[in-house]
């Protein structure tokens, strides 16, 4: 397009003029007053200007921002929604050749290093699609109680989008994975603020590498991946913090070792090995590195601030995921964790992707209320009804999520 899209959308809803939209916006007639559609455009976005305005920006070099809590209630998260985490400097987008890009394997534990194209990936790999949750491992930071130092993000920091590319085994057996293999790395395009040395470069254990849900993607939701999510390739695995998967990546490693890349060491992605007091200080050689996320829910609707008439039914939903496990219930309180009841809950459309859940509550009086929701995996465990274990970096905090409505 040769306008700016977010004035053309802007100008278009300003003046009603619905013919002039970008796109077949149905019942955009029944549109409440102001409303701007949600931009479509997220794959061009290549700096923090192209971002529309539901997004919240925390730091803008890295580029780190995300949405309001009601936006991720679709169940397959669009991509103009999904939270975005920079570590460093975003590559030169408009440099980018996806034709001509290699994604090479290499790395003390491998037998035959090998360079792929894309393409050659396309064509020499079955090819998978897969709804995967990717999460921040500081997702709900601003929650913790003495503050935690960090990016603040609030509790949306996560996504589940539907996935299509290679899994990272099929392509590590190609290339012949020694048997003393330990761990993974990972690397990308993106370089550090500085401009000098690599942004991060994180990986797993080769038990996650192996696993089904451990993906070298080029697309996602059906479309090339946006610039800002990683495009034109990215190692994606659900269930672990989304720092492992690596925007714009040129290639993966196998080590005889953890992997000791840019922001392996401690504290960055770790938490105490024992529990700590709030506010305590924690010696490096005594973090142990995340390897897997946890149990926790999400409140799409209703949104703080929210109003209902006394007496008419009051539908919560949203969304719950459990790292690599799945989730077995999810229940929900309106009353501080006195009494709670349990809402229904879909089956993940494969692992790893997050499940959705709902309930109708019928509010006994007119009056404020909190309502809280908390997840219980297949394994028992359950979100905290308050704070987490404190730690040092404001990690994996679950505590129940909870928005205000008011009943007149």
């Amino acid at each position: 397009m040769t306008i700016d899209r977010r004035k053309f959308l802007k100008g278009a809803v300003a003046t009603s003029v619905t013919a002039m939209l970008p796109l077949n916006w149905a019942f955009a007639q029944n549109r409440p007053a102001g409303m701007v559609p949600l931009d479509v455009s997220a794959v061009t976005w290549k700096n923090v200007d192209d971002l529309p305005k539901h997004f919240k920006i925390l730091n803008s070099s890295p580029l780190n921002a995300f949405p309001p809590e009601h936006l991720l209630a679709p169940a397959k998260t669009p991509a103009d929604i999904a939270f975005i985490r920079w570590n460093g400097l975003m590559p030169d987008f408009d440099s980018i050749d996806a034709d001509t890009w290699e994604f090479t394997v290499d790395g003390e534990s491998i037998e035959t290093p090998k360079t792929y194209t894309i393409a050659e990936l396309k064509k020499k790999f079955k090819t998978h699609t897969q709804q995967l949750v990717l999460e921040c491992g500081g997702n709900s930071r601003e929650n913790f109680y003495p503050n935690a130092k960090g990016n603040q993000w609030s509790n949306t920091a996560v996504f589940c989008a539907e996935w299509t590319g290679v899994l990272v085994k099929d392509v590590l057996a190609d290339c012949g994975v020694k048997t003393n293999a330990v761990y993974t790395a990972h690397y990308g395009a993106d370089k550090h603020i500085s401009g000098k040395g690599a942004a991060i470069s994180r990986g797993v254990p080769i038990e996650a590498a192996m696993s089904e849900n451990a993906m070298i993607a080029w697309g996602m939701n059906g479309e090339d991946i946006p610039f800002m999510h990683g495009y034109p390739l990215r190692i994606v695995f659900g269930g672990r913090p989304g720092s492992v998967s690596q925007k714009c990546a040129v290639g993966m490693g196998v080590r005889d070792r953890v992997h000791d890349g840019k922001k392996m060491g401690a504290p960055a992605y770790q938490v105490p090995k024992n529990p700590v007091a709030p506010g305590e200080k924690v010696d490096n050689k005594d973090f142990r590195i995340i390897e897997e996320m946890i149990v926790k829910s999400l409140i799409t609707a209703p949104q703080t601030g929210d109003e209902l008439i006394l007496g008419k039914s009051l539908e919560v939903s949203g969304h719950a995921w459990a790292g690599t496990r799945d989730v077995a219930k999810v229940e929900v309180s309106y009353d501080y964790g006195t009494t709670w009841q349990t809402a229904s809950l879909t089956k993940p459309v494969n692992p790893m992707a997050w499940q959705q859940w709902k309930i109708n509550l019928k509010l006994p009086q007119t009056g404020y209320y909190e309502i809280w929701a908390r997840a219980t995996d297949t394994k028992g465990d359950t979100q905290p009804m308050v704070q987490p274990q404190w730690n040092p970096k404001g990690y994996l905090f679950n505590g129940c999520h909870r928005v205000a409505i008011r009943v007149v």
